[in-house]
């Protein structure tokens, strides 16, 4: 008999083995991940944000500048030379105001420091006006005269040689016996027992004290045949002495006009 080859039996496929079922995604689940990314960022988040920041600022500043540059970018070229020519006469309109501008503050710069210097000099023509009128007390360097009746009396006219030749070489202050200031107006009369200079009578001895240049006034008196030898032959002796500091103290009360009057606008 044959042998028959023993049969073998279908193979059986494996199985499936079960796993875990997909199912659609938990929204509670996604949204926690969220609130705890807000909440707690991590390095790379905050890395990324500022990146993402940085480029939305970019992007923002291109197109604004794109804007700006783009401005002009429609107009014609007749309309582009308009605009140029209204640019060049805003530009002229300006430098010509500057210019004017410029002018006017050099003419009140000007018109300031002459007003400045007039106002300077009347102050100092003022000032020696009244020291010449006898208005105010002075000091300064000059000469202290003198003058003693010894043997006989002194001259009007001996006297008034002295105050002459002191104003001859400058003089700018006299007074006699620190009582009468001596001026252009002051009036000189021979009385009893001395002289009435203008309303006060005054006794030897005669000082007179004078602000000047001491050894101008000085050699005034003393020069040859001059004031001094006039009042020795009168009988009296005159003394002068140099001064550096020389305080004159007498005043005149200032006198108002009677007939002239000020030129409106002088």
């Amino acid at each position: 008999m044959p042998e028959h080859a023993p049969e073998q039996e279908p193979e059986q496929e494996p199985e499936p083995v079960a796993g875990p079922t997909a199912g659609p995604p938990d929204p509670a689940s996604g949204r926690a991940r969220l609130r705890h990314a807000l909440l707690a960022p991590t390095q790379r988040q905050v890395v990324v944000a500022l990146l993402l920041a940085l480029l939305g600022f970019a992007v923002v500043t291109q197109v604004r500048d794109n804007q700006v540059d783009d401005s002009y970018a429609g107009l014609r070229q007749q309309d582009l030379i308009d605009v140029l020519s209204g640019l060049s006469g805003a530009r002229q309109r300006a430098e010509a105001e500057r210019t004017r501008l410029e002018r006017l503050r050099d003419d009140l710069q000007s018109d300031t420091s002459r007003r400045q210097a007039a106002l300077q000099q009347a102050e100092t023509e003022a000032d020696a006006l009244a020291i010449l009128g006898g208005l105010v007390p002075v000091t300064g360097s000059g000469v202290r005269i003198v003058i003693s009746e010894e043997t006989g009396r002194v001259r009007l006219g001996s006297l008034l040689d002295v105050v002459q030749e002191l104003r001859t070489v400058g003089a700018e202050a006299i007074a006699v016996n620190g009582e009468v200031r001596v001026v252009a107006q002051t009036s000189f009369e021979e009385v009893e027992g001395g002289f009435l200079i203008d309303g006060e009578v005054l006794e030897p001895p005669y000082v007179i004290d004078v602000i000047g240049e001491p050894a101008l006034l000085s050699e005034a008196i003393s020069f040859i045949d001059g004031p001094a030898r006039a009042i020795r032959r009168d009988g009296g002796e005159v003394t002068v002495e140099e001064l550096s500091s020389l305080d004159i103290e007498a005043v005149r009360e200032p006198v108002t006009p009677e007939f002239a009057e000020e030129v409106p606008g002088e």
